[in-house]
């Protein structure tokens, strides 16, 4: 069993964008605007969780200091993520994330480029 690290491929950093883009390249806890390399993906079920790891509700954009305090305070990390996201979505979410199977990558490529396409529309 490898216990190295999980490999991302190009849909990973399509999510990424647009989850950091959707947050208007700021982080959602803390507020700050860091370069955008300062931001991360965070992803409140791990991206070894392949049935939500391309679940926008599972996702938000933190501050590489954020999603290092919440690395090291899970508790605290789901208790913010549920008020973030809402009862009603958390819950919604932990229902996904209990799925098999994976999803349809190519079918979620093109959601997200249109996700991203409309966002950018909305900033020019």
């Amino acid at each position: 069993m490898s216990w190295g690290r999980i490999r991302r491929d190009p849909l990973d950093a399509l999510f990424s964008e647009y989850i950091r883009k959707r947050a208007g390249w700021c982080c959602e806890r803390c507020g700050i605007c860091p370069s955008r390399r300062g931001l991360d993906c965070s992803h409140f079920h791990g991206r070894a969780k392949q049935s939500v790891r391309y679940d926008e509700d599972n996702a938000v954009a933190l501050c590489k200091n954020c999603h290092r305090y919440f690395g090291s305070h899970k508790t605290e990390y789901e208790d913010w993520f549920k008020q973030y996201i809402g009862e009603e979505r958390y819950n919604m979410l932990e229902g996904r994330m209990r799925q098999i199977g994976k999803p349809d990558k190519n079918a979620l490529k093109l959601y997200y480029k249109q996700k991203i396409t409309e966002l950018d529309a909305i900033d020019t």
